[in-house]
């Protein structure tokens, strides 16, 4: 046990030496290096697969496809019988449910169709599909201070990241393997003295358009674990 303590102190203590050797930006650097080494993200056009599973319900299938400079966004969603598709064309919106856009307000209400949810749902997945190229968007404060953190029994470089009031009033942490710099845990608070939020462990990686993509991506509440669900990432295609 004692030998087991020193080891993992022995490992926190190499961890702040490299921490202390990076700033925020520099370290946001070498992750979006090893994620996306040739600046692939910002013409991203591709296609993304997602099943979603989660306790007490039917997996969610989600079909998607981005075309960021295009400013295209298309989002097919099944669940048992129900198949729902949000389509925003630079800025143009399409909504249909099972095929139909004659969609009454209470199935609008029911299944979440609106315009205004597309965009929410565009910016959702662009973020988090992003990662952590999506740091650098105008409005993201990094906080210039490296930490280091034993989290789930492994150590990384943990960077701390808040947002202008316009943007988001979150505060996230992302957590780098602190050799290879991959983005292996995020984490969120909106009140972090309450100990609310999420944390979503990454595993596995799928290669699209030169980028690297978490495979897998379980969340759990911060306060207890109590798990939530996994996103997979089961299909990609560039277009």
């Amino acid at each position: 046990m004692i030998k087991r303590k020193l080891f993992l102190l022995l490992i926190l203590s190499s961890a702040c030496a490299i921490g202390q050797e990076l700033s925020g930006s520099e370290l946001l650097d070498k992750a979006i290096q090893y994620h996306d080494p040739n600046n692939k993200w910002p013409s991203f056009h591709g296609e993304l697969s997602i099943t979603m599973e989660a306790p007490d319900k039917s997996d969610r299938i989600s079909d998607i496809v981005m075309n960021l400079p295009e400013e295209y966004f298309k989002l097919k969603a099944s669940r048992d019988n129900t198949t729902t598709v949000q389509i925003l064309n630079r800025g143009e919106c399409t909504l249909s449910l099972n095929g139909s856009q004659d969609i009454s307000e209470e199935e609008a209400s029911k299944y979440r169709l609106s315009c205004d949810r597309a965009k929410t749902m565009r910016d959702y997945y662009t973020y988090l599909y992003g990662l952590p190229m999506k740091l650098k968007d105008p409005g993201t404060i990094i906080d210039p201070n490296v930490t280091s953190k034993i989290f789930k029994g492994k150590k990384y470089l943990v960077l701390k990241v808040t947002y202008k009031e316009a943007v988001g009033g979150d505060t996230w942490y992302f957590y780098f393997d602190p050799t290879s710099y991959a983005m292996e845990v995020y984490q969120f608070y909106h009140d972090e003295s309450k100990n609310d939020g999420e944390y979503i462990l990454l595993s596995g990686e799928e290669n699209i358009s030169g980028i690297k993509m978490p495979k897998i991506r379980a969340w759990y509440y911060n306060k207890g674990d109590t798990y939530l669900g996994t996103d997979k990432l089961t299909r990609t295609k560039a277009l």
